[in-house]
């Protein structure tokens, strides 16, 4: 089953998916859109430290998955990244910055390399 860190901070529209050992460590806002699949063993990651204060003081953003987004298994989302409407990403991808509408994305880091169909 998936690992949800804060229920209350993680809003999924309808038929949108969270495969079998997620960990959805949502300190931050994640939004899943219609229909988008999130796959097993992914990690959507709301928090990250500021490396340059003693204490590592904790900095939050939120993620953002388009509708038709299909995040393929063991991916990691670093905080504050958007991943456009249809974007898929590849297995054990690491996404560190925001990736386009339609596209397939790969990598580490993740970088689009070519355009998906649009379904919709």
């Amino acid at each position: 089953s998936a690992r949800i860190w804060a229920p209350w901070n993680l809003l999924c529209e309808d038929e949108a998916c969270i495969g079998d050992a997620v960990q959805v460590y949502n300190h931050a806002k994640i939004f899943i859109g219609k229909r988008a699949v999130v796959s097993q063993g992914c990690n959507l990651c709301t928090g990250t430290h500021d490396y340059n204060d003693p204490n590592f003081k904790l900095i939050a953003k939120p993620i953002y998955i388009g509708p038709h987004a299909w995040i393929a298994a063991e991916s990691f989302i670093h905080p504050g990244i958007t991943i456009g409407e249809g974007c898929v990403v590849g297995a054990r991808s690491v996404v560190t910055h925001d990736l386009p509408e339609w596209h397939i994305c790969v990598g580490h880091p993740c970088h689009p390399i070519k355009l998906r169909t649009r379904l919709y």
